[in-house]
């Protein structure tokens, strides 16, 4: 594994871009994950070239750019980049020339409002980018569950899946105790707590149809706890869940309640694919499909929770560590 795909981690999601030029079969993959991007680019199987850019600040938002001298000595360059605020485009050169785009005429370059969140959620002084190391176990751990359900599901049925996943989420939460290793991170308790209420679910009503919903039932619950949590404070919930945040001036209440909002809209999306399309397409999006919505949603919330948007009001911006002293006086 290269340096910067250690410092990235677990992978959230993959883009494959390939291409041929003459005998050749190249290939750019970037791998999106929850600290950065990293793009490695393939010749007849070989990697050749890779770059990588953090989640956030300036860095963050740039190209990659791939380079590579082919086997006839011409050179080989490829740029990769956003072309909007979820999808990954290539533009490839040899020599200076265009030989290859993944989206023809279309400008590989992040939004400007995306650009300019990126920038500013990645400020100096109030970003630790340590989290990611330490939270790396629960982090990695989250997202295997997410594909345990999803690989179960596919060889069963949608109920088996969720009664699935809440046994190993139990057997985690064992484990945990057991080790003292923190493999389910500061909300284990609660991630358990919904993960049970969805075996309950699935149990009471067993039919595949009903279990697509589930997702929307059990969404409402953790949004309404979330909302709730951040209505009182945020001294629970929102406290727990800053543990895996790489940001020093969040504040909790706002934290609370923008998760909440979030976890509403998510379970109002979820519904409307239930409703309105197939269980594999179902199954596909609440997988896969929905990370890259969550994701522009969450650094809304994240804004919101850091006092870069309605500073002054909806409740008025705090710092934490102030927060936390009001509280305790």
């Amino acid at each position: 594994m290269t340096e910067a795909a250690a410092r990235v981690g677990k992978w959230a999601y993959p883009y494959r871009r390939p291409f041929t030029l003459g005998p050749h079969a190249c290939e750019v993959l970037i791998r999106s994950g929850l600290a950065g991007n990293e793009s490695t680019l393939s010749v007849d199987g070989k990697v050749v070239a890779g770059d990588f850019t953090p989640a956030v600040g300036e860095e963050g938002a740039r190209n990659h750019r791939l380079e590579t001298t082919l086997p006839d000595g011409r050179r080989l360059s490829v740029e990769a980049g956003y072309i909007n605020w979820i999808t990954i485009a290539i533009a490839a050169r040899v020599d200076g020339e265009l030989v290859h785009e993944s989206h023809p005429g279309r400008t590989i370059a992040m939004p400007e409002s995306a650009r300019k969140m990126m920038s500013a959620t990645g400020k100096s002084g109030d970003y630790d980018s340590g989290v990611w190391k330490r939270n790396r176990i629960p982090i990695g751990v989250d997202i295997a569950l997410g594909l345990l359900f999803f690989m179960v599901a596919k060889l069963t049925d949608l109920t088996t899946a969720a009664l699935v996943g809440a046994g190993v989420g139990l057997a985690l939460l064992v484990a945990q105790r057991l080790t003292k290793i923190d493999l389910l991170g500061g909300l284990a308790l609660f991630g358990i707590a919904l993960l049970l209420l969805s075996a309950g679910f699935a149990l009471a009503f067993q039919s595949d149809e009903a279990v697509k919903y589930r997702t929307t039932a059990i969404g409402l619950v953790s949004a309404a706890l979330f909302f709730a949590d951040g209505a009182m404070g945020g001294k629970r919930l929102s406290k727990r869940l800053m543990r895996y945040l790489p940001y020093t001036d969040i504040d909790p209440v706002r934290l609370g309640l923008g998760m909440g909002v979030l976890g509403a809209v998510m379970a109002l999306a979820n519904l409307v694919v239930a409703l309105w399309t197939s269980t594999d397409t179902w199954l596909f999006y609440s997988t896969f499909a929905d990370f890259p919505v969550t994701m522009v949603l969450i650094i809304l919330v994240f804004r919101y929770a850091r006092g870069e948007t309605w500073r002054e009001r909806m409740p008025r911006y705090r710092p934490a560590e102030a927060r936390w002293q009001a509280a305790d006086e």
